[in-house]
């Protein structure tokens, strides 16, 4: 069963160090340490409102070769992808993505700064 915006939003909220923010007029966008942002509720491409986040380079083209995943506007060259609601990833899947990006986000962070964001909650 898809996930709604809101457990989308509330699953974001629990990763380690997440905070929420609204940015350009009206994207909910999730970050770490308050500038890396990890996903983007609300986002809007084409007018619609959905969901980015970022995905792994070898696994983007296979997200955006599937029904309803494409390429985000303007982040796309960071391997970033959009949906809309509802989105076409399962729970499990897509909460698996979500942390996923948040991790990898993370890893992008000092070494010193990544051993408090890397550890995932519990289910």
């Amino acid at each position: 069963m898809p996930m709604t915006p809101a457990q989308v939003a509330a699953f974001c909220r629990t990763l380690p160090g997440a905070s929420e923010s609204i940015k350009w007029g009206s994207n909910r966008v999730f970050s770490i340490t308050g500038n890396k942002m990890f996903a983007i509720l609300d986002f809007v491409d084409k007018g619609k409102g959905g969901l980015a986040f970022k995905v792994d380079d070898d696994l983007f083209l296979g997200y955006t070769d599937r029904p309803g995943i494409r390429p985000a506007p303007y982040l796309a060259r960071a391997r970033w992808v959009t949906m809309e609601s509802p989105y076409p990833l399962g729970e499990a899947e897509l909460r698996a993505a979500l942390a996923r990006s948040h991790q990898l986000v993370a890893l992008r962070l000092p070494k010193y700064r990544q051993a408090e964001f890397l550890a995932l909650p519990e289910k």
